[in-house]
């Protein structure tokens, strides 16, 4: 089943359903119907999903995240968008690009929970190196709680050379740095991607080099910095709060 991909979560799998994702057949814990389950397996059947009981041991033994939470889905292979897909997507919508970038993050919690993120948050799709980063594992889907199935996924073999073709499309560029300026300073209402780097290196010297500007989140513990998955989350909603307000130019940011 190579050509197959395991989702695994009631959260997942309903999301799956209900995006309309292809997936040959359902396996189910035995006796389980209560709640989220009886929905799931309502709409599984109404689209002539084959939906298999097993006993949980079994599941157990499928599962790779050990949380399947009873339901185990063999679906299609996740997709990977194109970078200019993402972009007609906002412009398709009347909307100024709003993308994330994520500089080997290789956590794939910390990924699906940066995927749920922008999906909640309004991005347009989320931009990740082809080498040195999670990919669209199950872990992922699982820790996106089905965002993934939402929301839209490119590689790229070389970021710096991404941010020069987005500047050069009049997108900004926003690094997540603590060298930079206060992000509640900064103008975010335009279109514009933010780069988040890992946690132990942050974002790389020859991508930082490419930031059009640097947003600084203030530390005011006695910890120096923040879950990648957080950080990204604070900028994420900076967005979302300055666009509300209809604020600003992108072309004139603080600092």
């Amino acid at each position: 089943m190579k050509d197959e991909q395991i989702i695994e979560g009631r959260n997942p799998v309903l999301e799956a359903l209900r995006s309309g994702r292809t997936i040959d057949r359902l396996l189910v814990a035995r006796g389980a119907s209560e709640g989220t389950m009886r929905e799931i397996i309502s709409r599984a059947r109404e689209r002539g999903i084959k939906v298999q009981e097993e006993d949980r041991k079994r599941l157990d033994q499928i599962s790779g995240s050990g949380s399947h939470q009873g339901v185990i889905a063999y679906a299609a292979p996740y997709q990977y968008a194109e970078v200019e897909e993402i972009i007609r997507r906002a412009k398709e919508k009347g909307e100024h690009p709003f993308l994330i970038i994520l500089d080997e993050i290789t956590d794939p919690q910390n990924l699906g929970a940066i995927i749920r993120t922008a999906e909640c948050s309004g991005a347009h799709g989320v931009i990740i190196p082809k080498h040195r980063s999670a990919g669209l594992t199950p872990a992922v889907a699982k820790a996106s709680a089905g965002a993934v199935e939402y929301m839209p996924v490119a590689r790229v073999t070389n970021l710096a050379r991404l941010l020069d073709q987005l500047k050069d499309q009049g997108i900004w560029v926003a690094g997540a740095d603590m060298d930079g300026t206060d992000y509640t300073g900064l103008d975010l209402t335009g279109p514009v991607a933010l780069v988040i780097g890992s946690e132990g290196q942050g974002i790389r010297r020859l991508v930082k080099e490419k930031c059009d500007f640097l947003a600084r989140i203030p530390m005011k513990g006695r910890i120096g910095s923040l879950n990648a998955s957080v950080a990204a989350g604070i900028l994420m909603y900076e967005v979302v709060r300055q666009r509300g307000q209809g604020e600003g130019n992108a072309g004139n940011t603080a600092g």
